[in-house]
Parts: structure tokens; sequence; C-alpha cells
């Protein structure tokens, strides 16, 4: 299998890496002059439904997020996907990222009208980040099932993928791969390799530290995938009973990812995956996020 040359790859990541602070429009020099720092996001669906839009970043700031993510909606322009990006900045809370999924329509998917249907909405979905201000997108490229085979999920996610590179690359949106239980990249040598073998600064990681749990440990994963890594989602999970728990209270070993972070020289978002919350609720899991990054 092709692979990028480490140097070569560390370069292209660079440019693509002023998605991390930026939204993914920086040049080579601004992303070397940026020291590396953590930022706390929030899941814009974690956030109380009952509040406006503006009330809702206004109360994510309150409670020490400094950038949010949210959901593709198929419904939204981009003229409205700018409105709500800058109404987000304009409380200090810009949309960092979209997330796309792939589940309904997997590009994996053997049927060319589901591969072109799921093409065709992270194409959108990546304008979409463009108009907010986001740096990626994030896209579960296949799934394995009994009638998708490991080697075809592969070859065809592949596929379908770098057809999508001259929208990402035309709008300056990383599309940021993750895998959630998807039966697909179960080693982190295989999740490194795969995206390189895009050879695109612009198709990198979106690494989950519970996503894992079962079959390996975040730290391990994060040192193996280094500056692929785009963007963290934090989770944590009991091995025992196989149940998601808050941050902190699960089999994750943070003080190691926080080194492993470290050592890689990862900057940019944190941002939890988790149930919502009342105000209560958040600044607790803000203070929860603090102490990972102080390294527990």
């Amino acid at each position: 299998m092709q692979t990028i040359e480490r140097r070569t790859f560390l370069k292209a990541a660079a440019i693509a890496g002023g998605a991390v602070l930026t939204g993914g429009r920086v040049s080579l020099g601004q992303a070397q002059s940026q020291k590396p720092r953590l930022l706390k996001a929030v899941q814009y669906n974690m956030l109380p439904r009952d509040l406006k839009d503006k009330e809702k970043f206004a109360l994510a700031r309150k409670c020490g997020f400094e950038g949010i993510e949210v959901e593709f909606d198929d419904g939204l322009d981009e003229k409205a996907a700018a409105e709500l990006g800058k109404l987000a900045a304009g409380e200090g809370t810009p949309i960092h990222s979209i997330v796309f999924g792939g589940w309904g329509t997997p590009l994996s998917d053997p049927r060319a009208e589901v591969a072109d249907k799921g093409i065709a909405g992270m194409q959108k979905c990546l304008r979409n980040a463009k108009a907010m201000g986001a740096g990626s997108v994030l896209l579960v490229p296949a799934i394995v099932t009994e009638t998708v085979s490991y080697a075809d999920a592969y070859k065809r996610s592949q596929e379908n993928v770098r057809k999508l590179i001259p929208t990402a690359k035309e709008t300056g949106v990383v599309i940021a791969v993750e895998i959630v239980w998807n039966k697909f990249l179960l080693s982190p040598l295989e999740f490194a390799r795969y995206v390189d073998e895009f050879q695109s600064p612009f198709v990198r990681a979106y690494f989950d530290t519970g996503n894992i749990i079962l079959f390996g440990f975040a730290q391990d994963w994060i040192r193996t995938l280094g500056k692929r890594t785009v963007r963290i989602h934090l989770k944590d999970f009991k091995r025992q009973g196989n149940q998601w728990v808050n941050l902190l209270d699960g089999d994750v070993n943070w003080k190691e990812v926080r080194k492993a972070l470290a050592e890689v020289g990862y900057e940019g978002y944190l941002t939890p995956e988790l149930s919502g919350g009342d105000e209560a609720y958040l600044k607790d899991l803000s203070k929860r996020i603090d102490k990972i990054v102080a390294g527990v």
C-alpha cells in the first residue's frame, strides 16, 4: 500500500491544520507560528432545546466553551448556514465542525444510487461548513455488514471519498474520518494507513477517545495517528457492564491521553459527545474537560 513520506505528510497536514483553529484557510507560515492550544467545544444538540440559537451560544460561552459542533441539516442552505455561523461566532463560540455522519447513505454501499446520495450530501455539507466558518466535516466513511465485505468497504469508500477531495479543496474544509463501531479500521495502524493513502491534507482523522475502548487504548491511537488527527471527540466508557458514562467516570486513561496529545502536538478542539443538560450540567462538564487538559 502507498503511504505518504512523513515529511511531505506533515507539511501538508500543517496547511490543512489551520482548520483546527481558524476554519481551515490559513497559510503554512501562520500554522507554524501558532502555539499548540486545546479548545473546549460543545455539540449544539447538547444545549437546552428551549433556548433560541443566540441564547444557546451565549450559554455555551458562559459555561466555558469556545466552539460549537453542529449536526448536518440537509434543509439548511448556504445563506442560512452563514447566518448561523455568524451568530455563533458573535457569541464567542464559532462553529468548528459539522457532523455529517454517513450511516444513512454510506459511501461503501454497493448500490450506486445510495453512494451517490452520500457524495452529494457530503458536498453540500462541505459547502455549508465553509459558509459557517467551520474547518471540518465528520464522515463515517464505510460500514461493514454481512453483505458488504471489509475489503469492498475499504476499496469502495476510498474511491468515493476521493470524489469529494476537489470540493474539500475548493472550500478549504477537511474531510475528517471517524470510526464509530462500524466494524471498520479496527486498529490505529490501519486507520493511519487509510488516511495516508489519500495523499491529501484534506482527508484526516477525527479521533474519538471512547469509540475504541473495547478493542484498544486511546493514548495508543493518538500516538499512532499523530498529526493526522484534526479533531477529537471526548467520550468515556466502562468496560464492565458496557456502558457510556460521563467524562472521568469510565476506563479511559485520561492522564495518558493528555500525555499523548502533548507528545503529538495536537492543537484544536476537544468536543464531548454526550447527552445534553442544563447550565449546571454544562458547567460541570466544562470543569471535567479542564481537569483532562490539566492532566487530571
